[in-house]
């Protein structure tokens, strides 16, 4: 009977009891990593060891040479044309292509033909290298895209303006006229400028009128030219007459 009480009462291995108990709260891990004192870090900061330079022996690596690109003569060609180019032409425009066919750029070149001004196109690595360092490297910020070159010997921007108006494909972004860069807005501006034969014009008529006024007032009659000179000489005189008359009297 004893026996049995004792079997019933004592727990059994692997039993569980019915309730267990859950620890709340904060975390029992103890192993935070505490602050190094601040003279300590002084001290390993001082002894950190620091290794040397690896030298590398000479010889050891191939030695490496700057390749430098030439040329081609095809490209060498094309600077000689942009340089004939740069030197015989006073107005360079650069324009921007925008998906224009071969038809309209065919009408645009016969347009712009007939008033002396010619179409160049030329690749812009090309252009960039030649106007590195040069004289017109200002340019160089136009050449981005599809771009086309508008040349004539003599400034023409109000013919070129008209040519383009016609064709909606082609863009003006700047132009070079007479060494002096302009925007597209300057452009504008430029032509509508008189030309220099009208301002000479201008200049040559007002400078006659002068003369002319200048010889009318010189033929007047001669009488009274010889009268004016006279009452000048009167009033000389008598001017002089008057300043005399009182060094007479302090002279008595």
């Amino acid at each position: 009977m004893a026996a049995t009480l004792c079997v019933r009462l004592l727990p059994k291995q692997g039993w569980l009891p019915l309730t267990q108990t859950v620890r709340h709260g904060s975390k029992s891990v103890t192993r935070h990593r505490r602050p190094m004192h601040i003279l300590k870090q002084k001290l390993m900061a001082v002894t950190e060891y620091i290794p040397p330079a690896r030298v590398i022996p000479r010889g050891a690596y191939p030695f490496q040479r700057k390749q430098v690109q030439e040329d081609s003569p095809l490209v060498l060609l094309m600077k000689r044309d942009l340089k004939t180019v740069f030197k015989d032409s006073k107005m360079i425009a650069v324009v921007q292509n925008n998906a224009s066919n071969a038809e309209e750029i065919m009408v645009l070149k016969h347009r712009l033909y007939k008033h002396g001004i010619t179409v160049k196109f030329f690749p812009n690595q090309v252009v960039l290298s030649f106007l590195k360092g040069g004289l017109h490297s200002n340019m160089a910020p136009l050449f981005i895209g599809p771009t086309v070159l508008f040349v004539s010997k003599e400034p023409k921007a109000k013919e070129m303006l008209s040519a383009l108006r016609v064709s909606q494909h082609m863009t003006l972004l700047g132009a070079c006229i007479d060494n002096t860069l302009l925007s597209a807005q300057a452009v504008v501006s430029y032509s509508k400028l008189p030309s220099v034969s009208v301002v000479q014009g201008e200049l040559v008529s007002g400078l006659t009128m002068l003369t002319s006024h200048t010889a009318s007032m010189l033929q007047r009659h001669p009488a009274h030219l010889s009268a004016l000179l006279q009452q000048y000489v009167k009033q000389r005189s008598s001017d002089g007459g008057l300043e005399g008359a009182p060094k007479a009297e302090e002279a008595t």
